[in-house]
């Protein structure tokens, strides 16, 4: 059971910074503690020993990133200072091998950060991987735009979602040097703009959530190769809840611990949609969708026993959490907290 909760937020729209909330172990309300000033947190990981957090700084020039000790869970203490990730608006950041890597959204590159084995602090950038190609949405798509960074369940693979050229790149790292090398680029549906990517807990099967069109696509994935497989698409809206006038932007999709359910975060619908799967994790299946309880939804997280989700509600600001029922998969809110311009929220 979460005991703390650590929310990140937009500084430039507002934001605090970094925010430690207490979790109430019974009802999962969460209580804030009080605040760490940081650039645009956007984004926030944990260390394997759950003793360091880390946070990018979402700045649309240079971008960087910093770790935290979490000895004292209600203050979050900087160690050294912010890292400067030669990329820019990093929005997402992870941990492989001994390293961190960011996505930086603006420059269409995954950086490569050294991370001191004695405690966690950052070193510099060992290595910049460039993305290259565009997509059919000139708005959106005049370039990459790498938006997750994630490692694969078994370890040995990372793989970088790019919004910009549709496409997700597996590459394998170079722990010596540093250096990260594409292993291959799976292409996904022109101008569909993938964002995020989740594993099911089984590890086989991956799901790519879509952000210029309202659907998620179901990859089968073999870590023995390396190869990630599209199976098919599934939407995550009703049809004609969404318009040219009234868009939505689905942000993040999180699968539940015993593989039965998914959850998508939709900005502009306001909504959290509920998907079941089924035994193979192969088919998705829409089942409801229930308001977000906020404005702009663009980070969801459940609780490590899947009886509980939060929604980092952006323009709104507020985090709402959610009491599953565990039959059905439909959340219901129990509760909200302000915290202003929220983005990403992470238990602890």
């Amino acid at each position: 059971m979460a005991a703390h909760a650590y929310i990140g937020s937009f500084t430039s729209a507002g934001g605090r910074g970094l925010t430690a909330a207490a979790v109430d172990p019974e009802t999962g309300a969460l209580t804030v503690l009080g605040d760490t000033g940081v650039d645009n947190p956007s984004f926030l990981a944990l260390s394997a020993d759950r003793e360091v957090l880390y946070a990018v700084n979402e700045n649309p020039g240079d971008g960087g990133a910093a770790a935290f000790s979490l000895a004292r869970p209600a203050a979050p203490r900087l160690l050294g200072g912010t890292v400067p990730v030669r990329g820019g608006a990093p929005t997402h950041l992870c941990l492989h091998q001994g390293h961190l890597f960011t996505a930086n959204y603006a420059t269409g590159s995954v950086s490569v950060l050294a991370v001191a084995a004695d405690g966690g602090a950052l070193g510099e950038v060992r290595s910049v991987l460039e993305h290259e190609g565009d997509g059919p949405n000139r708005d959106r798509q005049k370039g990459p735009h790498a938006h997750m960074v994630l490692p694969d369940p078994s370890g040995r693979w990372l793989l970088s979602v790019d919004l910009g050229t549709d496409s997700v790149r597996v590459c394998e790292l170079d722990a010596a040097t540093g250096e990260l090398e594409i292993e291959r680029e799976l292409g996904l549906r022109s101008g569909t703009g993938p964002r995020h990517m989740t594993f099911h807990p089984r590890g086989d099967r991956a799901y790519v959530m879509n952000e210029l069109e309202s659907l998620v696509t179901v990859c089968r994935w073999d870590a023995g190769t390396g190869s990630l497989r599209p199976v098919t698409e599934v939407a995550v809206l009703p049809e004609g809840a969404t318009s040219t006038e009234n868009p939505s932007y689905p942000s993040e999709l999180v699968v539940s611990p015993d593989g039965r359910f998914a959850w998508a975060a939709n900005r502009g619908h306001n909504s959290i949609s509920v998907l079941a799967l089924d035994e193979s994790g192969d088919r998705m299946e829409l089942l409801d969708t229930v308001p977000c309880g906020g404005n702009w939804p663009r980070h969801l997280t459940a609780d490590p026993s899947g009886r509980r989700l939060y929604a980092a509600n952006e323009r709104s600001g507020d985090v709402t959490w959610f009491d599953i029922d565990q039959a059905t998969g439909i959340p219901k809110q129990a509760g909200s907290v302000a915290v202003p311009a929220a983005s990403c929220v992470l238990l602890r």
